[in-house]
C-alpha cells in the first residue's frame, strides 16, 4: 500500500518549489483526518440527501481539507523544528516535510488559519464552540505554554481535537451538537490513534527529552493504551448502534493481527489512511443507507 501511495507521491509536487513544500507540509496522506469527520458529521446530521451537499456542508469539508491542515500540522513543524532533526518520518523518502523557516510559510499558515472564518456565519453557537476548541486544541498540542504534546496523556486526550471537524458539519446541519455519547466514543477513537501514530517516534522523541504518552507506556505498553481506549469507543458507539459499535470494534481487532503477523507499528503506522478511510466509508454509507 505504502507503495501506491509512493507512486502517487511522484507526481506530486517537488518539496523544493514552495508549492510543492506547503503541499507536503499539510499531510496529503492525513487530509482525510479531518475532512473525514466532516462528511460523516454531515450524514449523520443532515435528514435528506440534499442537505450533503449544502452551502455549510461543502465549505466546512473544503476548509478542513485543506486550510486545517495546513494550520494543524504548520504549527507542528514550526514548533517542532529541533525535534524533527531527529525524526525519521522526515526522512529523504519524502513522506513528510522538515520545516525550513521561511517567513512566507508562517504567513501561508496564519492565512490558512484565518479562512475558518467563513464559516462562522453558517454555524449555531455550538458549531463556533467546536471550531475554538479546534483552534484552541490545534495551537496548544504543539505551541507554547501548554505544549500538550510534551505531557503524557494530555497529548493523548488532547487529539480528540479530531473529531471538532466533524462536530462543526454536524452542528452546521443540524444546528445542534451530535450525540454527546458519538462525540466521547469519536474522542477514544482519536487518542488511541495519536498514541499509535506515536509509537514509530519513541526513540526519536527519548533522544530529543520529550515525554508522550508512548514514550512513558513503551511499545507494548502503549498498544495495550491503544487497544483498551478502541474497545471503550467501540462499546460507547455501540450504545447508539449495534452497527457503529462493530465499525470502532475492527481497530482494536487491527491491532491483534499486526501483533500476531508481528507487522512493526513503524511499518502499520502508514496503513491508517486506509484504514481510516475505509472505516469512514462504511460509517458514510451506512448513514446514507439509513436516509435512503
Amino acid at each position: 500500500m505504502t507503495k501506491a501511495i509512493d507512486r502517487l507521491a511522484a507526481l506530486a509536487p517537488s518539496e523544493q518549489s514552495l508549492v510543492g513544500y506547503l503541499f507536503w507540509m499539510s499531510r496529503p496522506r492525513f487530509w482525510l483526518y479531518l475532512a473525514g469527520p466532516v462528511i460523516v458529521g454531515v450524514v449523520y446530521a443532515s435528514g435528506t440527501t440534499a442537505q450533503f451537499f449544502s452551502l455549510p456542508a461543502v465549505l466546512a469539508f473544503l476548509y478542513f481539507l485543506v486550510p486545517a491542515n495546513l494550520f494543524l500540522y504548520g504549527v507542528n513543524d514550526i514548533y517542532d523544528a529541533d525535534v524533527d532533526a531527529h525524526n525519521p518520518k522526515k526522512d529523504e523518502e519524502g513522506r513528510e516535510v522538515r520545516y525550513r523557516g521561511d517567513a512566507i510559510v508562517v504567513m501561508v499558515v496564519f492565512l490558512a488559519t484565518g479562512t475558518g472564518i467563513f464559516l462562522v456565519p453558517f454555524l449555531p453557537v455550538e458549531g463556533i464552540y467546536a471550531l475554538l476548541g479546534f483552534y484552541a486544541l490545534g495551537t496548544q498540542y504543539s505551541a507554547p505554554p501548554l505544549r500538550l504534546k510534551t505531557t503524557p496523556l494530555l497529548d493523548s486526550l488532547s487529539n480528540g481535537l479530531y473529531v471538532l471537524p466533524g462536530v462543526v458539519a454536524y452542528a452546521a446541519i443540524a444546528g445542534e451538537f451530535p450525540p454527546l455519547v458519538a462525540i466521547a466514543g469519536g474522542w477514544l477513537w482519536t487518542m488511541a490513534m495519536h498514541t499509535f501514530s506515536a509509537i514509530p517516534d519513541i526513540e526519536p522523541d527519548r533522544a530529543a527529552g520529550i515525554r508522550t504518552t508512548a514514550t512513558k507506556l513503551g511499545e507494548r505498553g502503549a498498544l495495550l493504551y491503544c487497544t483498551g481506549s478502541w474497545l471503550a469507543a467501540a462499546a460507547l458507539m455501540g450504545l447508539l448502534h449495534p452497527f457503529l459499535g462493530a465499525v470502532f470494534a475492527g481497530y482494536p481487532v487491527f491491532v491483534g493481527v499486526i501483533r500476531v503477523a508481528d507487522v512493526d507499528v513503524d511499518r502499520a503506522y502508514w496503513w491508517f489512511p486506509f484504514v481510516n478511510t475505509f472505516a469512514g466509508m462504511v460509517l458514510t454509507m451506512g448513514g446514507i443507507w439509513v436516509i435512503l
